[in-house]
């Protein structure tokens, strides 16, 4: 290179560059490309909706209700809703439903497998506690319920409220099963106005509803060594039978009483229980119980609350069950534990949802021992 003359082209080999006079010069030349995934972007390779509890959400969204019933065949439901601006509360009116599926049931033998003995829970979601819930109608695909609520909520918070419409098939021998559900977020109809709809039913995420609260207040007195208990009372609690009859179907409602047992370890020791209460799903009890319970052995003890329906015609019908203790069936029955351990001579209160005998037996030993 030295030997030629300075008007030479000089080669140099560098990446080839492109541009506009006076733009900033683009380097263009082979590179491996190279990306920093964050988990973010790991998970995006995903579809989220594909492991959501309701999947389907995104689908519905797009389909009409002829789609919808065609789709899944689970029936319709016909309500209305209005606000009383005078008044402050939401009125939903469960008129009926039609075309509503046969039954699948767990026991086959034990129920009409021909209709569906169906009734309507009815809440304001995100608070699925204070729900109703409309009579069972026995024996039939179409029933007419024609039963109205009232919900006590200002406006504009029953604006950003959805109503959550829950169709449930009666069985008195196993648990009652969701037949499908409507939801209609109050946002997007006029409240004042008012309206009537015809909805098309879509499956539920719930594999069953809620059988209902309890609520205990404990205490321990380590000097005398006893646990007290008080029963305050129950809300929504699951009906348990059905009249007989033909037209007007009603439901009796539940005669409940609360079943209290004590285990040491896995042995059963003392069995207690409250009054029954006639014809209510939400009865007040307030009675009190006291075991004899030495400190040293405060820590191998368990509660076991049982709910039943009575029945005079035949075995008790069971509602629902929590154990408190050594061997708790969940972590708000051992945070109340914890906190009466706690708070000696004070007594706590706390609502507990009633839960499954088959969901008992399976988590808590102390479950299996009572009867």
């Amino acid at each position: 290179l030295e030997s030629r003359r300075p008007s030479s082209p000089l080669i140099d080999i560098k990446p080839i560059e492109f541009g506009i006079i006076g733009a900033k010069k683009e380097v263009v030349q082979p590179t491996i490309l190279r990306k920093t995934y964050t988990p973010d972007d790991y998970f995006r390779k995903f579809e989220p909706r594909l492991y959501s509890l309701d999947s389907n959400s995104d689908d519905m969204d797009s389909l009409t209700d002829e789609e919808i019933l065609s789709k899944y065949q689970l029936g319709m439901l016909h309500f209305s809703t209005q606000y009383d601006l005078l008044h402050n509360y939401l009125i939903v009116r469960v008129i009926e439903a039609k075309d509503l599926p046969p039954p699948i049931s767990y026991d086959g033998s034990r129920q009409d497998m021909a209709h569906s003995n169906p009734y309507v829970k009815i809440c304001l979601l995100p608070d699925q506690k204070n729900s109703k819930q409309t009579g069972v109608k026995r024996k039939t695909q179409n029933p007419v319920f024609e039963e109205r609520y009232t919900f006590e909520i200002p406006f504009l918070e029953a604006q950003r409220r959805t109503l959550l419409l829950t169709v449930v098939d009666f069985d008195k021998f196993s648990r009652h099963c969701v037949i499908g559900k409507v939801s209609m977020p109050l946002s997007d109809v006029d409240l004042v106005k008012g309206g009537h709809w015809w909805k098309a039913l879509v499956p539920s995420s719930q594999n069953e509803v809620e059988l209902g609260e309890l609520l205990l207040s404990l205490n321990y007195l380590p000097s005398a060594g006893r646990l007290n208990v008080d029963i305050i009372r129950a809300k929504q609690l699951l009906q348990t039978d059905m009249s007989q009859g033909s037209e007007p179907v009603f439901c009796f409602l539940s005669d409940p009483f609360v079943k209290i047992q004590l285990v040491h370890g896995l042995k059963l020791t003392k069995t207690k229980k409250t009054s029954c209460m006639r014809g209510t799903i939400d009865p007040f009890y307030n009675e009190s119980f006291s075991f004899k319970v030495p400190q040293e052995e405060l820590e191998n003890a368990s509660l076991v609350f049982t709910v039943y329906g009575h029945n005079v015609k035949s075995s008790n019908d069971f509602i629902g069950r929590i154990v408190i203790g050594q061997y708790s069936t969940g972590a708000p029955e051992s945070n109340h534990w914890r906190r009466m351990l706690n708070a000696h001579r004070t007594a706590v209160e706390q609502w507990h949802s009633l839960r499954s005998r088959e969901e008992c037996d399976r988590v808590s030993p102390a479950s299996l021992e009572v009867t």
